[in-house]
């Protein structure tokens, strides 16, 4: 895993690197493009290029400091320092935005005429080629390595060359029109750049607070535990994020009641190494349900149970169902959605303990946390 992470962070510092020299190219040649054409459109486009630069410079101290191995208070690594140089990035996106917004204002209240040759012309267009293919680059190599970074960096890129391509645009229409649109184009500039840095800022607090787990990867891992035989089923799956590339699961399975403790400490490990194999996640905990064999009763007291709680939207699922008939107890889990309110779950409890009064009957309340 370590070779994996080392390996991660070259990629995406190699990736930086590469968008600081094409958006320094990029800010020299807008710069003075702009000054010597007047135009307040070029110039705001050389410094949202300045502010990529600040960003991917950013974004290497984030991942070389991501990348620092775990110690004694920190034993979950440094992978979050990854969302907190995201947070830096935004909040300089943000203030190139509104920075450019009020630029552009003074523009358009005490307007100048600018004054575009043929080179500038060039020089602009070929700016929307570069940032055209950096886009492209950066955001497919972001999402080969699930660097969020790289893919708001890569995204940002492609917006950019849109934004270039309008100041080109802007720029013909003033030369064969006479019509000057500069200003305002920088005013449009100005706040795409500022709701980009507001959406990126949005994407790295849902990221440090914790966002919820993809539907697709929480099917996919219980599908890699149910495939593993002697499991009849995967239920409680959690993934923390304590990085981009580093993740912490824990699970309950359901396993027939006749299983040792042999057998299913071999299993939970098999469960921990399919896990990592196929989707790098690190499972620290497998629980275990155990599973009723052999007596049709009890199935049919789970078929009646399941009708009774099923009933309605707000319980999504029942899991991990087992009745002793020796102790008289009944135990299972429900699922439920978070519009269930605890009056709710009261009354559901009391509806099954008093259909089976014979039985105590133990139900626990789990949320929808993943699929």
């Amino acid at each position: 895993m370590e070779n994996d992470n080392l390996d991660r962070s070259r990629v995406i510092i190699k990736t930086s690197v590469i968008g600081i020299v094409a958006n320094l190219f990029l800010v020299v040649f807008k710069a003075v493009v702009g000054l010597l054409a007047n135009s307040i459109a070029v110039v705001l486009d050389a410094v949202n290029n300045l502010s990529d630069a600040v960003s991917s410079v950013i974004t290497i101290l984030g991942t070389r400091l991501a990348g620092r191995k775990p110690d004694k208070e920190h034993p979950y690594g440094h992978g979050r320092y990854e969302y907190l140089s995201a947070m830096v990035v935004s909040a300089i996106v943000i203030y190139a935005g509104i920075t450019a917004l009020v630029e552009s204002i003074k523009k358009i209240i005490y307007p100048e005429v600018p004054d575009y040759s043929v080179i500038s012309l060039i020089i602009i267009g070929g700016a929307v080629i570069v940032k055209f293919f950096l886009g492209r680059y950066v955001k497919s190599v972001g999402e080969k390595i699930n660097s969020g970074s790289l893919i708001s960096s890569g995204s940002d890129a492609l917006f950019d060359a849109i934004l270039s391509l309008s100041v080109f645009i802007s720029a013909m229409i003033y030369i064969f029109t006479g019509i000057s649109s500069e200003a305002y184009v920088g005013v449009v500039i100005s706040l795409f750049i500022t709701k980009s840095g507001i959406e990126m800022i949005k994407e790295t607090i849902d990221d440090i607070l914790g966002r919820r787990i993809d539907s697709d990867v929480s099917k996919a891992v219980k599908e890699t535990i149910c495939s593993i035989e002697e499991v009849h089923g995967a239920y409680d799956l959690f993934i923390d994020n304590y990085g981009p590339d580093f993740c912490i699961g824990s699970v309950h399975i359901e396993v027939d009641d006749t299983m040792t403790a042999d057998r299913i400490d071999r299993l939970t490990r098999k469960i921990g190494e399919s896990v990592y194999k196929e989707h790098k996640i690190i499972m620290t905990g497998v629980s275990i349900y155990s599973r009723n064999t052999k007596n049709d009763k009890i199935a049919e007291i789970r078929s009646d149970i399941t009708r009774m709680v099923m009933t309605g939207d707000k319980v999504l699922q029942i899991h991990g169902f087992y009745a002793d008939e020796n102790e008289k107890t009944i135990r299972f889990d429900i699922v439920v959605d978070y519009s269930a309110d605890d009056e709710f779950f009261k009354e559901l409890c009391k509806k099954v303990q008093d259909k089976y009064s014979d039985y105590k009957v133990f139900i626990s309340k789990d949320y929808d946390i993943s699929d």
